[in-house]
């Protein structure tokens, strides 16, 4: 298969491709076919917003576009993989690499396909800071498509993990929904079922159920009179429970749920760290698209910031600065 092959591939079907991410299938050809195709339909787009200046400008940022993305990867990669492994993850870091060129990916695309709009604005309009402020609005749409869909994709791949943990929980930690529906049927199953054992039962078919329904994580989630019955200080150290009258024989279920969620809360903050390191790079990386009347220049001295600058140009566009 073609790098570009594989681009389509994770287009075409995310949730297989996913799947082989999670069982590192392949993941390093993933990798450079991602990071081939990827960078190729960003050099076209940085081509194109850097033609409003100057040919110079257009290869500088054929080149520095990519190089943009890249470098966000490489600077926030790590603090993912070392912060998720502490928390649980088994996932190595060839898969994570994986897993945010799926992002970079997505996010290419989605600019090759606004090209012809980005291209035709710019022969039709001859306005700088309407062609800076279109650029940054498309800039923007498609990274939170690309950073909705990781957020997705590292849940997705994570489930599985979770399912780990929440297999060894009996079925009073599973939601009502799914409690009810496999320990009250058993006729769909009866070989697998024992009545000697209904709580395995309904426990084995639960997660499969869970699985088979791509259910989101939150599904996972106690509700709060569930979480009441299960006190820490009523059971040992080694999880047993101190009544032997209670029906939960096992480490109780709330020292297993705060594991997801201080996940899930870890990767929003990335998520958020992540938008500012790449918008922050991308100005210190300018000139993309070049300022009419002023020399070809490969970089600029480092001033003021993104934000700054955005606020400057809308404000100039207004006719308010």
């Amino acid at each position: 298969m073609t790098h570009f092959g594989v681009l389509i591939a994770l287009l075409r079907d995310r949730k297989i491709f996913l799947d082989d991410i999670r069982h590192n299938v392949k993941t390093e050809r993933k990798i450079i076919s991602l990071l081939v195709s990827s960078s190729a339909f960003l050099a076209i787009y940085g081509a194109i917003i850097g033609s409003s200046s100057s040919w110079l400008q257009a290869i500088s940022s054929a080149i520095k576009l990519p190089a943009l993305y890249l470098i966000t990867l490489i600077i926030c990669l790590p603090t993912l993989y070392f912060f998720d492994i502490l928390f649980g993850s088994r996932l190595n870091f060839s898969q994570y690499a994986a897993l945010l060129l799926t992002n970079i990916s997505v996010i290419s695309v989605l600019l090759f396909s606004f090209a012809p709009i980005t291209l035709f604005f710019l022969i039709s309009i001859h306005d700088y800071n309407f062609f800076l402020l279109l650029n940054v609005a498309i800039f923007a749409l498609t990274g939170l498509v690309g950073i909705k869909l990781f957020y997705q994709a590292v849940r997705s791949v994570a489930r599985t993990e979770e399912d780990v943990f929440y297999a060894e929980l009996p079925p009073q930690a599973y939601s009502q929904k799914h409690r009810q529906k496999y320990s009250q049927n058993p006729q769909k199953h009866p070989q697998k079922y024992s009545q000697k054992n209904p709580q395995k039962y309904s426990q084995q078919y639960a997660v499969r159920e869970l699985d088979r329904e791509e259910a989101e994580l939150n599904e996972y989630e106690l509700d709060d009179d569930e979480l009441e019955d299960y006190k820490l200080e009523d059971y040992t150290p080694d999880g047993r429970a101190r009544n032997s009258s209670k029906e939960l024989q096992t480490k109780p279920p709330i020292a297993a749920s705060e594991l997801p969620q201080t996940r899930i809360r870890l990767l929003k903050f990335w998520l958020v760290l992540y938008g500012l390191v790449g918008s922050q790079l991308g100005w210190t990386l300018r000139p993309f698209f070049g300022a009419p009347g002023e020399p070809f220049q490969l970089f600029r001295p480092i001033e003021s910031n993104f934000y700054s600058q955005v606020l400057r140009s809308l404000f100039s566009l207004l006719g308010l600065y």
